[in-house]
């Protein structure tokens, strides 16, 4: 007996929708898996940039207060670089004054040495017998015009920036002129080239020998003023202090004192 012819066709036509179905939802998993995995790596990129933004956030905020304190500090030393200034301009004007009243003193003195001298009285017109000849003949007095030809050509040599030359040729002006009228102006400027070859020690011990045998010269204000400074540089405030103070005691109608005034009130 002959069986029947199986119903094939059929049979692939109900597969077919099957397998594509099939096909479908792989696809579609994997495209929701593949969402998934986008999403995982924006959120990560979206964090990493969230913490670089702090970090530089940070950085700009410190750099920020950097910036400003260092705004601060350059205020702070404007105001006392500004402060130097107005000091050393005030000690500048006392310094051109204390230079001018020099050179009025010295004018002074000058013209005096100018007038002419009185005449010399000749042996025996006053009545008197003359000198034993066997006795020493006196010391001639210095002569006022050379002694002061000498002073200048050291102070010359202190104005043309020759210190070192200068302090020599004080010290050989003091030393041969011990007891001449321009010994304290020249024992002081002697102090005054060791300063400028910054010698403080050899400076002070200048002043002190003026002080000490001109305590009343005009320079003797001045000189206390170049102690106190000496000694501030040396790092002794304290005896700086104290000279300051002598100043005020000792000379207190002296320009010096103003100066010495304006210095104690910054200490």
């Amino acid at each position: 007996m002959r069986r029947p012819p199986l119903a094939r066709p059929h049979s692939r036509s109900l597969v077919r929708p099957a397998v594509f179905a099939l096909l479908l939802a792989t696809l579609g998993a994997q495209q929701a898996h593949a969402g998934l995995f986008d999403d995982d790596e924006a959120r990560r990129q979206v964090s990493d940039l969230t913490i670089k933004t702090n970090e530089r956030l940070d950085t700009m905020a410190r750099a920020q207060i950097e910036l400003s304190n260092q705004i601060q500090g350059l205020r702070e030393e404007n105001a006392r670089l500004r402060g130097q200034v107005e000091t050393l301009t005030y000690e500048l004007d006392s310094a051109k004054k204390r230079q001018q009243d020099f050179y009025v003193d010295l004018d002074g003195r000058l013209r005096k040495f100018e007038a002419p001298p009185a005449a010399e009285a000749k042996p025996g017109d006053d009545g008197k017998a003359p000198a034993d000849a066997g006795q020493p003949a006196a010391k001639p007095p210095a002569d006022p015009a050379a002694e002061t030809r000498e002073y200048e050509a050291a102070l010359n040599l202190f104005k043309a920036g020759k210190v070192k030359e200068a302090a020599a040729a004080f010290d050989a002006f003091v030393r041969t002129h011990p007891n001449g009228t321009l010994a304290p102006s020249a024992q002081y400027w002697l102090g005054n080239a060791h300063y400028a070859l910054h010698d403080c020690k050899k400076a002070i011990d200048a002043q002190r020998v003026l002080l000490a045998k001109w305590p009343d010269s005009p320079k003797a204000p001045d000189a206390l003023i170049n102690v106190a400074t000496c000694q501030q540089e040396l790092g002794d405030a304290k005896a700086a202090k104290t000279t300051l103070e002598a100043v005020l005691i000792k000379y207190p109608d002296s320009s010096a004192a103003a100066t010495a005034k304006s210095r104690l009130k910054k200490k």
